[in-house]
């Protein structure tokens, strides 16, 4: 199995990407997006964040999701700890680089910091161009990019939670067979606007015990105000039959049921 992850090598994603592997090729690309498109096109399948417990749902994933006839087929939780690394450590560093994500997991230590910060497209990027930068910088990164790009790191763990952790998904074009226990997903998609709507919606749930482990809106892009609605639920034998009732009130696409990958208890 080919393994699609977000590059370039030291980020978090290529870490998980290795322990998901199977002993297959891990292809590295530049953005969630690319991924998504890299399976669409048949070429292997992926691997991607899709919430963190300090800065919640990663939007590019979700609209991957959205966009693309992907299913989610396996998941891993990871902890995640992030270093303040710097190329000169003689030196305050001129500017910080560190992903926008990132950022948000660590935003305490980066406002106390008091750093000019430019956003990059990975933590890996980060180190790199910490690295490369003529007057010296920093970078927010994992242990193993610092290490790669010779920076030296100045202080380990400066994420805002010790329990910071990232749940990525498994992505691929066909579900797998239906596990014995994990979690199943979908995307909600209200037929109309109503008083209750959404009271309506989760109450299919709770009349059959069904307990919902993640909801999270994003905006339609129709119209200012309307939303679809992302669904995580523990696997309950009513499920298909709550997705029967909720057809008669939303479109429902349903992105699989799974369970865990890489060794994960979840």
């Amino acid at each position: 199995m080919t393994l699609a992850a977000l590059g370039p090598e030291g980020t978090i994603s290529h870490e998980v990407a290795l322990r998901c592997a199977e002993g297959g090729a891990v292809v590295l690309l530049p953005t969630i997006g690319q991924i998504f498109s890299f399976v669409a096109e048949g070429k292997g399948d992926g691997i991607v964040p899709i919430e963190n417990s300090e800065s919640g749902g990663i939007g590019a994933t979700l609209d991957g999701l959205r966009r693309h006839a992907c299913w989610i087929t396996g998941q891993i939780t990871v902890p995640v700890r992030h270093q303040y690394a710097v190329s000169r450590p003689e030196a305050k560093p001129a500017l910080l680089y560190v992903h926008p994500e990132t950022h948000e997991q660590c935003s305490i230590f980066i406002e106390d910091a008091g750093i000019p910060v430019v956003h990059t497209a990975s933590n890996a990027e980060s180190a790199r161009a910490a690295a490369g930068h003529p007057a010296g910088a920093g970078a927010i990164t994992t242990l193993s990019a610092a290490s790669r790009w010779g920076l030296t790191v100045m202080r380990a763990d400066v994420q805002n939670s010790p329990g910071n952790c990232t749940r990525f998904v498994r992505i691929g074009t066909a579900p797998l067979p239906v596990p014995a226990s994990g979690t199943c997903s979908i995307i909600v998609d209200p037929l109309e606007d109503r008083a209750g709507l959404l009271h309506a919606i989760l109450g299919v749930f709770a009349g059959r015990g069904i307990n919902l482990t993640r909801i999270e809106s994003r905006p339609s892009r129709r119209r200012m105000g309307e939303y679809l609605f992302f669904i995580d639920a523990d696997m309950h034998p009513g499920w298909q039959d709550a997705l029967a009732d909720l057809a008669g009130m939303a479109t429902i696409r349903d992105l699989g049921c799974y369970g865990a990958i890489g060794g994960d208890s979840a």
